[in-house]
């Protein structure tokens, strides 16, 4: 429950820190949790009830064209489910860090495949892709599934900031003992006063954002042994950098 309440609200709140907080503000922490969770549920299963009933329609009136009016139907429920399941599955890594299988791995190879894997998403949406690779550079310590999870998360992010027209551009270099990778976008820029918060979980400045995306990202990070943060202004896009270690190292 402690590490709830902590990443409800995007810090880390010791043990000792808890105990001190009055139950009105641990109601208030709670409430927000479940408020955020309870809207993430609510439009999947208003869904699934208004298919179902129609669904039972379908099934009263029958007819020779029963399987192909119900087939849609059946494909929305299914897809309305696995929302379910994802709500639930993001409400679950909220209870602690994600375990890690690691092996040596290239973040070149990393990020290439990433790239090339979201290039249709960037052409659709009229936007330059470049890339610019360090040379030489050590591999790192890394869970690839999960890894190749914050590395997707933090293009779709750039591709989502950068205007029709504009540009995302991905570098990787060596820096010491260190591995950064750089998502550096021309959009609108992250409002000063948001800066601190957009790792926060469920904070977003998106319509239909889920306010977890650059969350699960910086957990991942942080399980790696590295850091994310983000540079920008303005009317200038933003930077997101990504460190990780060559060797990862246990807290």
């Amino acid at each position: 429950m402690e590490r709830i309440f902590a990443k409800a609200t995007g810090q880390t709140v010791p043990s000792q820190e808890l105990q001190r907080l009055t139950q009105e503000q641990k109601r208030d922490l709670l409430t927000r949790l479940l408020a955020h969770v309870a809207h993430e549920l609510r439009n999947p299963l208003s869904s699934l009830d208004i298919h179902v009933q129609l669904l039972e329609e379908d099934v009263a009136v029958g007819g020779a064209d029963l399987a192909q009016r119900t087939g849609d139907r059946f494909q929305i429920i299914h897809g309305e489910l696995h929302r379910l399941e994802n709500v639930v599955t993001r409400f679950l890594q909220l209870a602690g860090p994600p375990s890690l299988s690691l092996a040596p791995l290239s973040v070149n190879k990393l990020i290439s495949h990433t790239c090339e894997l979201l290039r249709p998403q960037a052409e659709e949406r009229g936007i330059d892709l470049v890339v610019e690779f360090g040379d030489a550079l050590p591999d790192v310590e890394a869970d690839a599934d999960q890894l190749i999870q914050a590395l997707i998360n933090l293009v779709i992010n750039a591709l989502q900031a950068a205007s029709k027209g504009g540009h995302v551009h991905v570098r990787t270099y060596a820096r010491e003992a260190n591995i950064n990778v750089e998502f550096a976008d021309d959009g609108k820029g992250i409002a000063p006063e948001n800066q601190d918060r957009i790792f926060e979980p469920y904070f977003t400045t998106k319509a239909d954002g889920s306010g977890l995306g650059l969350w699960i990202t910086q957990q991942i990070v942080h399980a790696h042994g590295g850091t994310l943060r983000v540079e920008s202004a303005p009317a200038k896009g933003a930077t997101f950098i990504l460190t990780l270690p060559t060797r990862i190292t246990h807290g």
